[in-house]
């Protein structure tokens, strides 16, 4: 088994964390990567301004520039592109939400059942960007977690003392550099972006031929 190894950063709230994460995984498994996925929290408001709409999309609240709605709007433009080819459905949020609870639950998972994190990945992205799963209640998070049978009241007192790991690891990503979803780490080199993935391929094989 291969000792090599690529960190891939994610946020359930990134559409293209979402729709890197299989292409991801794929690639790494053939060129036998060990991977290891973990939670970033995006400060999407910081870059992006917020604002939130109704289910019509109706603008209720805003504090973005003309600017930043330009990017939004080609951003989503963009992913549901992506998305059309790998037969995923992107539905624009409706507000910025706060990723910190999943990213937690995340985490406990990867640390509880290795096996478990990718399905549970999976499933958690696909039902959140089809405005299925409310990632700041609680109660639902732990209702996912029981559907994969999974303890519940293991994660809700692992969480309880185990709260600032999330902050932990990202002042770990962030002193690393990183500043963005997705991103793949290998061997000390940082790659932003699914678009980066034929790169971290050449770099795992040392073979740039298709890159020019």
């Amino acid at each position: 088994m291969s000792t090599r190894s690529v960190d891939f950063y994610i946020d359930i709230k990134s559409p293209y964390a979402y729709l890197a994460l299989d292409p991801a995984i794929e690639m790494f498994d053939q060129l036998d990567l060990k991977w290891n996925v973990w939670p970033y929290t995006l400060d999407i408001a910081d870059y992006l301004g917020s604002a939130t709409v109704n289910e019509d999309g109706k603008i209720i609240s805003s504090n973005r520039t003309p600017h930043q709605w330009r990017r939004v709007k080609y951003s989503y433009m963009d992913c549901r592109r992506m998305a059309n080819l790998q037969g995923k459905t992107i539905l624009g949020t409706q507000k910025i939400w706060d990723s910190s609870l999943f990213s937690i639950a995340h985490l406990w998972v990867k640390e509880k059942s290795e096996q478990t994190l990718l399905p549970f990945l999976r499933e958690s992205f696909q039902l959140f960007w089809e405005r299925k799963l409310d990632i700041e209640n609680e109660g639902v998070i732990l209702n996912l977690l029981e559907k994969f049978q999974l303890d519940s009241a293991e994660f809700t007192s692992w969480k309880g003392t185990n709260r600032n790991s999330v902050t932990s690891l990202m002042d770990v990503a962030l002193s690393k550099g990183i500043f963005g979803v997705p991103t793949f780490v290998f061997e000390e080199e940082i790659f932003w972006g699914s678009e980066k993935l034929e790169l971290v391929k050449a770099r795992a094989t040392g073979d740039y031929s298709l890159l020019i």
